[in-house]
């Protein structure tokens, strides 16, 4: 049997891929379509990150920052793309949303197993995001085994203590640059990160307005607004506020 030649279609599975938008409305809402593709793209996204958030994880743990500093710059680059594609949904006017709101059933955003993997695996431990966690029944596999990894700033500071330097030995002495572009690069994800979340509250405000329960009775723009100030870094953080200090 002569196996069919890979082209476009069959390497990317188009045709099953484009079979996965199925608006529920009825009559169909002509922006369910939209707001479908548009999460369904940010879940592909979020598979891309979680796989090299394992590269990264992998290569902090061996130590070798070159690497380190590669794959988080493409995780950047991930984080912007995602972000950007929020505003493809600012488009969607309130009362047109209203219209096919209800045929979303309990679904919400806060049911994304892959998104909670990923604020799970940059260091959020803390009791709200445990909480949010909990309110869903039992921990999918995939965050479980984020929350099993260490934070990576715990990941960063052991690679620091394999190249035998601390968190201030990097930024005062310049013969450390590539683990202080590293440095700057961690920091650069939670600002894209805060970034994204940003975007995603003014998104549910602008659509839903700020008081409004979200879908699933969730809290919508509320539970966001919470989130938005949450460091992954602190210890980076802190070193910038001691020199800071230093030099006034």
């Amino acid at each position: 049997m002569v196996e069919r030649e890979v082209d476009y279609g069959s390497y990317l599975a188009l045709e099953a891929l484009l079979e996965l938008q199925k608006p529920r409305s009825v009559p169909e809402h002509p922006d369910e379509m939209l707001f479908i593709v548009v999460h369904q793209a940010s879940e592909l996204w979020f598979k891309v990150l979680l796989h090299e958030f394992d590269a990264l994880i992998a290569a902090l743990q061996s130590g070798n920052a070159a690497v380190c500093l590669q794959v988080i710059k493409r995780i950047n680059g991930l984080v912007g793309i995602i972000s950007n594609q929020l505003s493809a949904l600012d488009t969607l006017p309130p009362q047109r949303f209203a219209q096919f709101r209800g045929y979303l059933g309990s679904s919400s955003g806060s049911q994304s197993f892959q998104f909670r993997a990923i604020e799970a695996v940059s260091g959020l431990r803390d009791e709200h995001f445990m909480q949010a966690i909990a309110e869903h029944g039992v921990v999918p596999p995939l965050v479980a085994r984020a929350l099993e990894r260490p934070t990576l700033q715990a990941l960063f500071l052991g690679l620091l203590t394999q190249h035998e330097v601390t968190v201030e030995d990097i930024y005062r002495d310049d013969s450390h640059t590539t683990l202080l572009l590293l440095a700057e690069e961690l920091l650069e994800y939670e600002q894209g990160f805060a970034r994204w979340r940003f975007l995603h509250v003014q998104l549910v405000e602008r659509i839903i307005g700020p008081a409004t329960g979200g879908t699933g009775g969730t809290l919508g723009a509320k539970y966001l607004q919470k989130t938005i100030s949450t460091r992954f870094f602190p210890e980076l953080w802190a070193m910038r506020a001691k020199l800071y200090g230093a030099v006034r």
